[in-house]
């Protein structure tokens, strides 16, 4: 991010999803794994947390996987690595190539000045708009293309989420930008 216009933007979250084996005995693999943990009554995957990186993967006995609570590719990759060391740890045979693909990111940025959320409520689209202060401070857009979702805050703190690259969320902030400069 070399780029001074996206100088404060920044990853907060990354949440990945894929298949990392055919399939997983999760009670076997909880039992055998340390920081796994399985409640079926509760919910139907098993829970491994990870400690550096400090992530969290939700695993299912379809041999599914969702990774949360990554920061970049690296801690993604290093997380991934952990994942596979314990099945086979486990006596699990994981995919030869695991499909992981990163599904949302959520980032926060700072436009450094004050927003009205009234004036942009009344001026932008209104399908793509939702603003109650009386529920929450924050306005929510609704960018089409490409398909990210805004938190506004009349600080000028603003989260993205929905992006799946870094380029999608520089893009919607790139969007974004331009309607408020055609309001403000």
């Amino acid at each position: 991010m070399a780029d001074k216009k996206y100088e404060s933007l920044k990853i907060e979250n990354i949440v990945a999803s894929g298949v990392i084996a055919e399939s997983i005995d999760l009670v076997d693999f909880s039992e055998k794994t340390e920081n796994c943990e399985l409640n079926k009554k509760r919910f139907p995957g098993a829970v491994y947390r990870i400690a550096d990186p400090k992530i969290a993967c939700l695993i299912f006995s379809s041999g599914k996987i969702v990774i949360t609570g990554v920061r970049n590719d690296k801690a993604l990759a290093d997380g991934l690595a952990i994942v596979i060391k314990a099945l086979k740890a486990a006596g699990i045979q994981p995919l030869k190539e695991p499909r992981i693909a990163i599904t949302n990111m959520v980032c926060s940025y700072n436009l450094n000045r004050y927003i009205n959320l009234n004036r942009m409520t009344v001026t932008l689209n209104v399908e793509s708009v939702e603003y109650e202060p009386e529920q929450f401070p924050g306005l929510v857009y609704r960018i089409k293309d490409p398909k990210i979702v805004v938190l506004i805050f009349s600080s000028g703190k603003i989260i993205l989420t929905g992006g799946k690259t870094l380029d999608d969320v520089r893009k919607g902030l790139d969007v974004l930008e331009k309607k408020l400069e055609s309001i403000m």
